[in-house]
């Protein structure tokens, strides 16, 4: 072998979900929102000149308006690239000690890519028969602890009550909830912020936003956090995020009633689409996210997944223990949802 591969980190990759380059198909396998970003986001075509010019390194813009509509100071808040960007950065700047990170054993795969590459210690507590959270295997020894709520790919929002048992159980440890979906249902640990020092709180622009191809993530943590979090930042690239990110995701805040419509149409669809599929012999978990996971009675999750591929309808299949045998199925429009369903009817007949 030659010498210089022996010094070359080697991870298993995080593997997204498919981005297929087909046309005419329906799009249930990544999360994203069905509806468009808020319309005031086209404030973009009115200035294209500015793409000439670096970005703001602190994008003040964006996060001054976050704070506005937190109501936190703006020294509380840091954005990234997307939430991976912001978690990512949130584990090079919090978990450095010689002690494991705890998160579930059925979560977001990406967190121990990053464990992996970061060279992070971890252990994974398995959740219990129903995939909730076990509150009392985090009361141990650790480095920090991570986890998203509701969580990934199960859907299942924990209540805040056991939220904050765990951050208060573990003072000396930094705790990240990562809310990707929390808009969806739930209720935020943000109100905890002002209770314990030892708490950020992750969110993403991908989901309930719309705005999964811009990029844009934050963190809202008390300021001495989010101070650490922005010297990596600049001490690793310092111009992170662009200029039109900045500005439409800004815009997008601002315009609340659009926001509210369109979550409220996604869940909607949602709890319409578990009741369809039950008469079909599916079940599913509890969802308080964008997306349902979902088992049947008797046709393998797999052979269902391959199926759908085949009439041009994509889903998640996740070929790991325990879940192995559910599909995760992102909510998309009224009409893209009866579709799936019409399918269903006819394979789950065979």
């Amino acid at each position: 072998m030659t010498a210089w591969r022996e010094n070359i980190r080697r991870v298993t990759p995080y593997v997204p979900g498919e981005q297929p380059k087909d046309t005419g198909i329906i799009k249930l396998n990544t999360n994203e929102n069905p509806y468009g970003p808020s319309p005031r986001v086209k404030v973009i075509n009115e200035n294209m000149d500015m793409l000439r010019l670096y970005p703001d390194p602190t994008a003040s813009l964006l996060v001054d308006e976050l704070a506005r509509y937190h109501g936190v100071d703006s020294s509380q808040v840091f954005v990234g690239v997307g939430s991976d960007d912001v978690l990512a950065m949130s584990f090079m700047t919090f978990f450095n000690s010689e002690k494991p990170i705890l998160f579930p054993d059925i979560t977001y795969s990406f967190y121990d890519v990053w464990a992996e590459l970061f060279r992070i210690p971890y252990e994974r507590p398995a959740l219990d028969e129903n995939f909730r959270l076990v509150k009392e295997d985090y009361d141990k020894e650790n480095g920090g602890i991570v986890f998203p709520n509701p969580n990934a790919p199960t859907g299942i929002y924990e209540p805040l009550d056991n939220i904050e048992e765990i951050i208060k159980n573990n003072l000396s440890s930094i705790v990240i909830v990562d809310e990707a979906y929390i808009d969806f249902g739930g209720e935020t640990a943000l109100p905890l912020i002002d209770q314990y020092d030892n708490l950020v709180v992750v969110r993403t622009f991908s989901k309930s936003r719309s705005m999964a191809g811009l990029r844009i993530g934050y963190a809202i943590s008390n300021s001495e956090l989010i101070k650490a979090l922005n010297d990596v930042k600049y001490s690793y690239n310092s111009y992170t995020m662009n200029r039109p990110s900045i500005i439409m995701g800004a815009e997008s805040v601002k315009d609340e009633e659009y926001f509210r419509k369109t979550v409220e149409k996604v869940i909607h669809t949602r709890e319409k689409f578990v009741e369809d599929i039950k008469s079909l012999g599916f079940s599913c978990l509890p969802s308080s996210a964008n997306f349902v996971f979902a088992t049947h009675e008797r046709i393998p999750a797999k052979e269902i997944f391959e199926a759908a591929k085949k009439a041009k309808i994509y889903v998640r299949y996740f070929d790991a223990p325990r879940i192995n045998n559910y599909l995760r199925i992102s909510i998309g429009t009224d009409e893209e949802m009866a579709a799936f369903v019409s399918f269903l009817k006819e394979y789950t007949k065979l």
